[in-house]
C-alpha cells in the first residue's frame, strides 16, 4: 500500500481537523523550499556545467538522464521507508527536519568548481549531482505525503494544497529571476564564485523554510504500517 493511499484511508483521531492559515503557510514553505533551489538547478545547471565548469554537453546530458533513472528507482524506496517510519515527531516530518541541512549543502556543493582536470571534474559533477537528486527525494517524497496526514477534511486538504502550489510557484520564480543578476553582482566577473554564492543564499533560505514547515505542521492522522 502506498504512502498516499494509506493517508487517504486512515481514520483520524479526535483532534480537530481545522487548519490555521499559519499552518497552511508553514506547509507551503516546504514546497517553496524545494522549488527555490530545484527550479534554479533545472534552469541553470546545464549552463553552469558547460560554460563555467567546461564539461562536454554530451556528458552532462547523459549524466542528467542517468540521474533521472536512478531517481525513478529511489522514489519508491524512499516511499517504502517513510511508510514504515514511526517517531515522536510523526511519520513524515522527521525526514524534512533531518534532510533540511544536507539538502541545502548538496545544492551548494553541486555549484562548486573543483581544482581538478577534466576527468576529475566529470566525476565530481556526477557524484554531487546524484547526491543532490537523492537529497531532493529524501525531503520531497515524505513532504508530498505529509499533506495527507495533516487533516482528513477534504476542504481543508484542498486549501492546504492551494497554499502549497502558490508558495511553490512564488519560490521557483523568485530564484530563477534573481539568480543571474545576483550572481553577476556578487561575482563581479567571476561567474563560478557568483553562481555558488547566489545558490548558497537560496540554499540557506530553503533550509529555513523546511525547518518552518517541520515546526508549524502537525500529523493528525495515524496511518497503518505497510505490508512487506
Amino acid at each position: 500500500m502506498s504512502t498516499l493511499t494509506q493517508a487517504a484511508e486512515a481514520v483520524p483521531d479526535s483532534t480537530d481537523m481545522h487548519i490555521s492559515w499559519k499552518e497552511k503557510i508553514g506547509y507551503g514553505c516546504g514546497d517553496a523550499a524545494s522549488h527555490i533551489v530545484f527550479d534554479n538547478v533545472m534552469l541553470y545547471m546545464m549552463f553552469f556545467y558547460t560554460d563555467i565548469v567546461g564539461l562536454p554537453a554530451a556528458f552532462v546530458g547523459t549524466m542528467f538522464l542517468l540521474a533521472r533513472i536512478l531517481d525513478a528507482i529511489a522514489d519508491p524506496i524512499m516511499g517504502h521507508l517513510a511508510d514504515r517510519t514511526r517517531t515522536r515527531w510523526g511519520q513524515f516530518r522527521p525526514f524534512i527536519l533531518i534532510g533540511a541541512i544536507p539538502f541545502a549543502l548538496s545544492c551548494i556543493i553541486v555549484y562548486t568548481v573543483p581544482p581538478l582536470d577534466l576527468t576529475g571534474k566529470m566525476i565530481f559533477a556526477a557524484v554531487t549531482y546524484t547526491l543532490l537528486m537523492m537529497m531532493y527525494t529524501f525531503v520531497n517524497i515524505p513532504y508530498c505525503a505529509l499533506g495527507g496526514v495533516v487533516t482528513s477534511d477534504d476542504q481543508e486538504r484542498m486549501s492546504l494544497q492551494s497554499y502549497r502550489f502558490v508558495l511553490a510557484t512564488a519560490g521557483g520564480m523568485l530564484s530563477t529571476v534573481v539568480m543571474v543578476p545576483l550572481a553577476n553582482w556578487i561575482g563581479d566577473g567571476d561567474k563560478a564564485a557568483g553562481y555558488q554564492s547566489s545558490i548558497a543564499i537560496f540554499a540557506v533560505l530553503a533550509c529555513l523554510m523546511l525547518l518552518i514547515c517541520f515546526r508549524s505542521t502537525k500529523e493528525r492522522i495515524q496511518t497503518a504500517r505497510s505490508n512487506k
